[in-house]
Order: structure tokens, then sequence, then C-alpha cells
């Protein structure tokens, strides 16, 4: 075989490699399909993490530094699912997916899926401890101010009446603070749901819609496997009967040679 003559046949194989969507190299894809997975895994981490400090709210072990990592690491878990969530719509409508890629897009949408359902899970968790933590906080302010009340009869000196005043409105506005905080970031929890919940609606509406897209897709390509196949068997009987025709042509012209023989031969001998 001649080097131009493998040259060629390295093209066209080549060629095929491209065209066929199993071999097609997709860099955008894989590079968005890598990066989704690694930030799926980074989000993973922060609910573990989450979770384990929404565990002390409301015991001995709760301080601010706590609520403040609660805080930071749901801000954090909120932003980056919405990342995911934007990324995973793109990846979802991905044009002109081959069976692997589309094996990466219901992989990735079903890790989405189960880590915003754990996320979800752990807000709420931390919704309910925000809440009753507001609640006692509530209940400590108005007792104190009954406190206050009460104490009022019972002091006689000016000097001290008004350090007892000033301790009781320190712990009043101290109680206050912690009420208004509490609620802002129950707030932000539930809005925080209502949007997650959103964004998981909007890319199971995709999937959902690829999936009927999907369907046609294959569809179309059995359709046109049978019609390959149904091509390719008219194509063996054309080549048979061709075939049982070019057998018989030869059969009529090997009688036709033997007769003439006779003949020629009985002219000679006659």
């Amino acid at each position: 075989m001649s080097f131009d003559r493998l040259n060629s046949l390295e093209a066209q194989n080549n060629f095929r490699r491209e065209d066929d969507p199993q071999y097609r190299d997709d860099p955008g894809f894989d590079n968005l399909a890598e990066s989704l997975s690694d930030q799926l895994f980074t989000l993973t981490s922060n609910i573990s993490r989450l979770s384990n400090q929404i565990a002390l709210l409301g015991t001995k072990r709760d301080t601010e530094r706590v609520r403040e990592r609660v805080h930071n690491l749901l801000e954090e878990t909120r932003t980056g699912f919405k990342d995911v969530g934007e990324g995973l719509k793109k990846i979802q409508t991905w044009e002109d997916v081959n069976p692997s890629q589309k094996w990466t897009q219901q992989k990735l949408s079903s890790e989405f899926k189960a880590s915003l359902d754990e996320f979800q899970t752990v807000q709420r968790r931390a919704l309910e401890k925000q809440r009753a933590s507001a609640v006692a906080a509530r209940t400590a302010m108005d007792e104190g101010e009954a406190g206050v009340a009460d104490s009022e009869g019972q002091f006689q000196q000016q000097q001290l009446e008004e350090q007892s005043r000033l301790a009781d409105q320190g712990e009043v506005d101290f109680q206050e603070s912690l009420i208004i905080e509490r609620e802002t970031e129950i707030r932000n929890i539930e809005q925080s749901v209502g949007e997650l919940n959103e964004l998981f609606r909007d890319v199971a509406h995709i999937v959902h819609e690829q999936g009927g897209q999907l369907d046609i897709i294959s569809e179309n390509v059995q359709n046109v496997n049978q019609d390959t196949r149904g091509a390719n068997t008219e194509l063996r009987s054309a080549s048979r009967y061709q075939k049982n025709a070019r057998n018989k042509a030869c059969c009529l012209l090997l009688i036709l040679g033997v007769i003439l023989a006779i003949i020629i031969l009985a002219v000679v001998l006659g």
C-alpha cells in the first residue's frame, strides 16, 4: 500500500471521528461539567459544616462566633447554589450532546437536586433555631421590663435607681438587638428557601424539556436505523437477483455454445 493511500485512509478516519458524536472533542462542555462538579463538592462540604454549627445553636456552646459562622456559611452556600443552578441551565441546553455528555447532564442534575434538598432541610433547621432564639430574647426582654417596674418601689436612693435603670436598659437594648438580628436572619432564610425552590423548578423544567427533545431524537435515530436496515435488505435482494440473472445468462450462453459446436461439427463431418 502506497504512502499516499495511507494518508488518505487516515484522513477519512479522522473525518469520521470528528463527525461521530461518540468521538467529538468538546472542551467547553467538559470544562463546564468539571467546574460544576467541583462546585457541588464544595457545597456538600459546606452543608456538612453548616449542619454541625446549627446543632450548637440554642445550647451552652451557642456564641456570637457560632452564629457568625452559620450566617456566613448560609450566605456562601446560597450564592454557590445560585451559581451552580445557572451553570446547570447552560449545560442542560448544550447543543449536539453525545450519549456520554447526556449521562453527565443527568448526573449533575441528580447531584444538584440531592444537594439542594439537603441544604433546604438544613436551612429549615436554622430557621427553627433562629425563631426559637428570637422568642427567647423577646421573653427575656419582657421579663426585664417587668423587673424594672417592680424594682421602682424598692429602691429609695436616686443613685441606685439610676444605676439599675441603666443596667436594665442596657439589657433591654441588647435583647432588642438580638431580636432584630434573629428576625433579619429569619427573613433571609425564608427568602432563600423560596428563591432556591424557584431555581430548582427552572432547572427541572429545562431537564424535562431536554428529555422530551432527546426522546424525539432517539425515535428519529431508531427510524433512520430501521430505514437503513430496510434499504440494506432491498440492496441484498437486488444483488441476489442480479447474481441469479448473471448465472442464468452464463448458462444460456454455455448451452448456445454447445449447440453451435454440434452444428459446426455436423457440417464439417457431413
